[in-house]
């Protein structure tokens, strides 16, 4: 029997919309309105590379050395970033997740991730994918089963295509107030108003510019939700959407990914908190015995007018 790298495949179609969901992270391989491939994702004989279309659970980003502390007590997660001896994106990511529901425009995925070492914390995890004319949607829920409190910080790894070629034809609207840049590993190091070259407040081309940072104090509108966009020099243009709870974008031109991914998308990372929110406790969420946390987020292609 073969078996794909990213598990079992889960196509999901509305007209000419279709969307492929994997076993292994419950990610998004593929999602395309007609010709249009909207997210720069990866073949069914490939393994993900780059977080592409992963959900990151219970931490987005990255945790200096991996180290955290709660309520008292020490804690070691796998340095699964070793050569900046960081923990990166969570703990579910290559996990298998088992179908609960599919029908031809939606599926939903449920994952148990069992206390382990550096994590002592139960957590039963749902994303649910819904796609419509020209959109996907997507939520997770995260529920503590455990007797205790627990951290949670949740995020997503979607990069919005550059419609084949470069991202630096692309024009990049990024709606923070607030500017996160990050050291040589990865790691906050400030929280300060936005300016000067990292401001896209006002959309501009990206040009040959490296963009690897956190935006906080996040425009939303009266549905509660911001707004990125990304319009491509083919004339497509694409917004990536995310509601209540995610308080933060990270953006990622993806120059360090291999040659042939290199600067082909723009990653939106809708995260609850900034990254090494699980050390520095920075809008880091908490949930008691039995609570539920519900995010959601979506991307969509912007008809023509």
């Amino acid at each position: 029997m073969t078996v794909h790298p990213s598990g079992q495949q889960f196509p999901l179609r509305h007209g000419t919309t279709e969307a492929v969901i994997t076993e292994v992270g419950a990610g998004i391989r593929t999602f395309r309105v007609g010709d249009v491939e909207v997210l720069d994702g990866f073949e069914a004989d490939e393994m993900c590379s780059g977080g592409r279309g992963q959900t990151l659970l219970p931490w987005a980003n990255r945790v200096a050395d991996g180290q955290y502390s709660w309520q008292g007590k020490d804690y070691q997660l796998p340095l699964s970033e070793p050569l900046h001896h960081n923990a990166i994106h969570g703990l579910t990511r290559w996990a298998s997740w088992e179908l609960i529901d599919l029908r031809v425009d939606r599926a939903t995925l449920r994952h148990l991730l069992h206390p382990q070492p550096g994590w002592p914390f139960p957590l039963l995890c749902e994303i649910a994918y819904v796609v419509g004319e020209g959109s996907l949607s997507v939520t997770t829920t995260v529920t503590n089963l455990g007797a205790r409190d627990c951290p949670i910080s949740a995020g997503a790894h979607p990069y919005l295509s550059a419609g084949g070629g470069l991202v630096d034809e692309c024009v990049l609207e990024v709606p923070g107030d607030t500017l996160i840049p990050v050291d040589a590993r990865g790691l906050p190091t400030e929280q300060r108003p936005v300016a000067g070259s990292e401001d896209f407040r006002v959309p501009r081309r990206i040009g040959d510019q490296v963009i690897d940072v956190g935006y906080g104090g996040l425009r939303r509108g009266a549905d509660g939700r911001t707004v990125a966009r990304l319009a491509r020099p083919d004339g497509v243009v694409l917004n990536l959407w995310a509601g209540p709870g995610y308080r933060y974008l990270q953006v990622f031109t993806g120059d360090t990914l291999p040659a042939d991914r290199r600067r082909r998308g723009v990653a939106l990372e809708p995260m609850t908190s900034p990254a090494n929110a699980l050390a520095s406790g920075v809008d880091l969420d908490r949930l008691s015995p039995g609570q539920a946390l519900s995010l959601t987020w979506g991307v969509s292609l912007v008809p023509e007018p």
